[in-house]
């Protein structure tokens, strides 16, 4: 292989040049690792070669040892442990490290990222212990670029998810910290090197908690970074700002001494900087205070409602700060960019972000300033200010006591609505949203004698006037008609009077020709909640639309011909999946009366399946909405199964689409229920691909809760029949039940733990009440010793959900109800038992159907308990 030919390659803008040389590389991998690497880390180290080949050299030893799936990363890193041999190691380490005093900086770059990748193995294993050392000597002792590259190494293996690495790297904190302090001091004369450093400080704050703890050390470090914040680089600033940005987040309950000395004014100097990157991260860092605040105070909330006396440290930094940082926010709302796009975050967007979030945290007391600064430039002839006082008005909806938003909304409502008509785009879009927030989170304060026609009308005329208004105007109006719902099942509401105006005006706004997709898709989206939410007094009229949105469906169906490019085919998509959901929500809000229009919609979504291409979003909708027919004809779905079974079946087996696949598997759910024991037919086929999906190791953990449910649901619904399923059901219960809840389990893997117990008990419920209803009880009694025991851990261990709790007590109940006679009161008589029981009905915070569930599954263990007693005496 001629190295610098493959390399060359692989930079190629040819597409076939670059697959074709990746290919190369991939096969010389495969045949020869350690030659494949040796190679490389000498071309890396070439000091003869030119810049881009060493680059590219870098970058295919870092890939060498790189994959998305934790499993393949695993399997990567195990080759270069078990088949390389220790003097090639060596070899190539010490070509990496050499490559970081090089001249050529983006060689020293590459390499730092491919000794990260090797550091990530080698570190948490004691394999590369002088590795920490050496950088902190390069940037003692070596030249500038030497410095740069191994500061910028230290910054890429602290800048890891790896939870072994990540303890580890806690016992070279000493050596990171010196060689990052010594890197971010204001002595370096090397901007280069000082950005790196500071940089890698970022990256390593996390595993400095036992230096952070001495005050000492601590004071340098917060020393050197707020000197950073003055440096004349940009960069240096940002950098800093970052920095203390992380600490606010890591070390709040170490801040109020730096807050008071130098924090404070800092940070606002920092805001009114004129380079825009440097005052959006000294914004941040107040988002940082207050999102720490707001956790801190919901954090001991909760430990004074469980009793606890041990309460985090809180500091009201917001609070006092109110009265210098939030007039500073107001003034930065007012530097709009008219020219970004809808999802540029700029300085104004930084600013409303925080001062939303200074709603949150400090409540009313962030009134007074923004009700000065809204009455101020309300009126102002500058719209850079108009716009500021409406955004700001919308940005304090949550957070104030309503006694205080309540007579300020009813002010301001007919204000806002007339800003709806300003002669500028970006005001009445602010005034739009803010409309939306005050119909979110102030609700209760518009009236809908007084101010529901007219907010109604400005909504909808700005919805028509300018596209950029579309989706402010929509999340108003979706809002609203969550607000003005009333009562499920009410015969009328506040939207009644307003329904058919409405609906008449987004099928218009649907169907004008310069509508874009966005417009379309979130006018579309509107009409769901106005069907979700229309009153029975509106029903006849919903099941009208259903005629015009089905046959809007059935021309889209024709259009598949017309389709020539990508963006044809995605417009095509999105009115397709949009048209879906508003049947699904007619059918849901319909139910059983969706009836008479069955046959129609069940021809027009099996023709959408079978005319759409793989890889679409639309039948993941068609599902949804199949599913909602489901639900709402019950038995008389019979019909349809024959037609529509083989799409489901093609979809279960579908796992390269994991997203149609999880859709398949919770529709065979609601097919299971609606149909009950007449679904039993097909039940041989979907257990089998329910069992190939739990075994399957291209889809994730994520999918086996709902799976495990599904088969809950299936022996719910077969009853008796379910016989032929329950040893191979049983097995994977309880294998799946031995999935530890281990000390050092990662947040994910615990979330993961719990919803899979959840599946195990809802599946074991399922096959409990179809053996007992079909008087074939005797075939769990292999199992229940297991049952219990996984009843127990789910006692004894603190992290568990109310879902879990209410499925675990539902459990309990339906064995004793299984087992009337008492063959498991052994099981029964157990302290712990009773306790679980009681914890759940005497919890407040639970729902009133978990409390239910356990005062009756504490009846039927008080029940077990007597009788088994009785029968014993």
């Amino acid at each position: 292989m001629d190295v610098t030919q493959v390399l060359e390659g692989t930079l190629s803008p040819d597409a076939t040049i670059r697959q074709n040389a990746e290919l190369q590389l991939t096969q010389a991998a495969e045949a020869d690792f350690a030659g494949y690497l040796t190679i490389l880390a000498q071309e890396l180290a070439n000091e003869q070669a030119q810049s881009h080949i060493r680059t590219a050299a870098g970058l295919a030893l870092k890939n060498a040892f790189s994959a998305r799936e934790y499993a393949r990363l695993r399997q990567v890193q195990e080759r270069w442990l078990s088949q390389v041999d220790p003097s090639i190691k060596t070899q190539v380490k010490a070509l990496a490290l050499k490559t970081l005093s090089s001249n050529d900086s983006r060689a020293g770059h590459a390499s730092a990222q491919f000794i990260a990748s090797i550091a990530a193995i080698e570190i948490p294993r004691n394999m590369w212990p002088e590795l920490m050392q050496t950088l902190v000597n390069n940037v003692g002792e070596g030249v500038d670029h030497q410095k740069q590259a191994s500061l910028t190494t230290i910054g890429f293996i602290c800048d890891t998810e790896d939870v072994e690495l990540r303890d580890s790297l806690a016992q070279h904190s000493n050596a990171i910290l010196t060689a990052v302090v010594q890197g971010a001091r204001k002595e370096e004369t090397n901007d280069d090197v000082r950005n790196a450093a500071i940089s890698a400080l970022s990256d390593s704050l996390e595993f400095v908690r036992t230096n952070f703890e001495n005050e000492g050390e601590r004071n340098y470090i917060m020393q050197v970074i707020c000197e950073a914040t003055q440096a004349a680089d940009n960069r240096i600033q940002q950098g800093a700002y970052g920095c203390l940005n992380r600490i606010m987040g890591l070390y709040y309950d170490k801040m109020r001494f730096y807050m008071e000395k130098a924090l404070f004014g800092l940070t606002i100097q920092g805001m009114k900087s004129d380079e825009e990157d440097v005052a959006k991260l000294a914004v941040e860092f107040w988002c940082t205070v207050c999102e720490e605040e707001i956790s801190i105070e919901d954090d001991n909330t909760q430990a004074q409602a469980e009793g606890s006396t041990e309460l985090r440290e809180y500091f009201n930094f917001a609070r006092v700060a109110t009265q210098e940082v939030v007039p500073v926010l107001l003034e930065l709302l007012a530097k709009q960019d008219e020219d970004a796009a809808d999802d540029e975050y700029n300085i104004s967007r930084a600013a409303y972000q925080c001062l939303q979030l200074w709603a949150q945290t400090v409540g009313s007391a962030v009134v007074p300033p923004v009700l000065a600064f809204v009455e101020k430039n309300l009126r102002s002839e500058d719209w850079h200010f108009r716009d500021a006082a409406v955004s700001a008005f919308g940005a304090i909806m949550e957070g104030p006591e309503e006694k205080i938003l309540d007579p300020l909304v009813k002010q301001a409502l007919p204000v806002l609505i007339g800003m709806m008509d300003d002669q500028v785009i970006q005001v009445k879009d602010s005034a739009a949203y803010a409309l939306g927030r005050i119909c979110e989170a102030s609700s209760e304060s518009i009236d809908a004698q007084t101010h529901l026609p007219s907010l109604i009308s400005a909504l909808f005329t700005g919805l028509s006037s300018h596209p950029k208004m579309a989706s402010s105007c929509c999340w108003a109006l979706m809002n609203l008609a969550d607000r003005f719902a009333g009562d499920p099942g009410c015969n009328e509401n506040p939207l009644s009077a307003h329904f058919q105006a409405s609906v008449t005006h987004l099928l218009q706004v649907t169907e004008r020709h310069d509508a874009d997709n966005q417009l379309r898709t979130a006018a579309y989206e509107v009409l769901n909640a106005f069907v979700t939410n229309a009153a029975n007094d509106s029903v006849g009229f919903v099941a009208t639309l259903s005629n015009v949105i089905l046959e809007r469906l059935e021309k889209t169906i024709q259009l598949q011909q017309q389709v020539v490019s990508v963006e044809d085919k995605l417009t095509l998509e999105e009115m397709q999946t949009s048209l879906t959901s508003v049947v699904m929500a007619i059918v849901q809000r319909l139910e059983a009366e969706i009836k008479p229009q069955g046959d129609r919609i069940m021809a027009i979504l099996l023709q959408l399946l079978n005319s759409v291409g793989g890889k679409s979003s639309v039948p993941d909708t068609v599902f949804a909405a199949i599913g909602a027919l489901a639900n709402s004809l019950e038995e008389d779905f019979l019909k349809y199964m024959e037609a529509f079974v083989p799409y489901l079946y093609n979809a279960l087996g579908n796992q390269e689409e994991p997203g149609l696949c999880a859709m398949a598997i919770g529709l065979v759910s609601d097919i299971t229920r609606s149909l009950g024991e007449k679904v039993q037919p097909w039940c041989d086929a979907f257990m089998n691909y329910l069992l190939n999906n739990l075994r399957s190791q291209a889809l994730g953990n994520q999918f086996k809760p709902a799976i495990l449910q599904c088969f809950g649901d299936i022996a719910q619904a077969i009853g008796g029949h379910f016989e032929t399923y329950l040893p191979v059901v049983a097995q994977v219960l309880q294998q799946a039940a031995s999935i530890p809840m281990t000390p050092e389990i990662t947040y994910e893997m615990l979330d993961y733990v719990i919803s899979l117990r959840e599946g195990i008990m809802d599946a074991w419920d399922g096959a409990i009440v179809a053996m007992k209803s079909s008087g074939k009880t005797q075939l769990l009694m292999p199992y229940v010793q297991s049952i219990f025991e996984l009843l127990h851990s789910v006692y004894t261990e603190q992290s568990r959900t109310e879902a879990l709790l209410r499925s675990s007590l539902g459990v309990v109940g339906d064995l004793a109800d299984a087992f009337p006679q008492g063959e498991f009161t052994e099981f029964y008589r157990a302290d712990w038992l009773t306790a679980m029981a009681r914890e759940v009905r005497a919890n407040r915070d639970f729902q009133p159907r978990t409390q239910d569930t356990a005062r009756w599954a504490r009846e039927q263990i008080k029940r077990q308990i007597g009788g088994g007693a009785g029968q014993m005496a």
